[in-house]
């Protein structure tokens, strides 16, 4: 792995991020074009080759305008868990400046985000035999008895996602200690000095997420899954994925293409909310700016944002004051 450059190592890195369906990449493109910046994508499901559709993940025509790291960069069988990402993350960071394009990183995958900014602790062994039976009794709760467990052992990691939850419970009842408390107990200054501008529409999210669902279905979806289907292992991480399990199943008989839409649809939503969860209360909030993308004034506000992070000491809040704002980023 390329090490990053000394004097880069404390540098301020721009992260545009919020839910899905938000209008992230639009906005991330427009900015990126006008700024000269490569996109580093925060995305757990883009980084998988061949899911493209139904992770929205970037067309070929906008990596050749713009250019992207962290897309099709695995295969569906590998496992990439956030310290990975984070790992060549650091490489693509001194790569798009060693090319003279600051790096833009985009993406909604919080823990990902955490992992560049602080360096990872490594977790408790925890003992096979017990993580074993623990596991057979863990796999038969649905997500709202496992959520109601974190919540009562965990809450700081209540939010989280079902692999995260399961993590949770697994440490904390086979060590004693919660995970959360492992984490800072083991917590060592940061690498990276990240400023946010976080994307969110507002109440129209809902809506967004199901025009979005009806796209991806309409741009062949379904289509996807069938010919990977016939390619990737049915436990591979990669189906995961929001959405794709509901199409398995369509194809499979289970359900009708309307029910498999409808499932997406509620799941995307879901997802979206835990994801806001975690962008309000993880995030430090003298190092967030938030947008509105559907605001006329939205392009103006992230370049005054990239301006007033291109400015900023490592150490200092993003300021108030930013250039004058143009209309658009065009």
């Amino acid at each position: 792995m390329t090490a990053m450059p000394a004097a880069a190592a404390r540098a301020v890195v721009p992260v545009l991020c919020g839910p899905t369906a938000a209008g992230k990449s639009a906005l991330a493109m427009r900015l990126a074009e006008r700024v000269g910046a490569t996109i580093v994508s925060a995305d757990s499901r883009q980084l998988y080759r061949g899911f493209d559709v139904g992770t929205a993940k970037p067309t070929r025509e906008e990596r050749a305008r713009v250019p992207h790291e962290g897309i099709d960069v695995a295969e569906p069988t590998e496992r990439w868990s956030a310290a990975r990402w984070a790992a060549d993350a650091e490489r693509w960071l001194a790569d798009a400046h060693a090319a003279g394009r600051p790096p833009l990183v985009v993406g909604g995958t919080g823990f990902y985000l955490r992992a560049l900014a602080e360096r990872l602790f490594e977790e408790p062994e925890l003992e096979p035999a017990h993580r074993e039976r623990l596991a057979g009794w863990l796999e038969r709760l649905s997500m709202d008895e496992l959520r109601r467990w974190v919540a009562a052992i965990d809450p700081e990691r209540a939010a989280l996602q079902r692999t995260q939850l399961l993590r949770a419970v697994e440490v904390a009842l086979l060590t004693g200690v919660r995970l959360s408390a492992w984490h800072r107990a083991a917590a060592r200054p940061s690498r990276h000095v990240l400023r946010y501008l976080v994307v969110d529409p507002g109440p129209v999210l809902a809506e967004r997420i199901a025009a979005r669902v009806d796209a991806m279905l309409a741009a062949g979806w379904p289509d996807e899954v069938l010919a990977l289907e016939r390619v990737v292992p049915a436990d591979a991480p990669a189906w995961k994925a929001s959405g794709y399990d509901a199409l398995r199943r369509h194809l499979r008989g289970e359900l009708s293409l309307d029910e498999a839409r409808a499932l997406v649809t509620i799941e995307t939503r879901q997802y979206a909310k835990r994801q806001r969860t975690w962008f309000r209360h993880q995030l430090p909030a003298d190092a967030v700016v938030r947008v509105n993308p559907d605001d006329p004034e939205a392009d103006a506000v992230a370049l005054a944002w990239w301006r007033a992070c291109a400015a900023a000491r490592p150490d200092a809040p993003p300021s108030p004051d930013s250039p004058t704002p143009h209309p658009t980023l065009a």
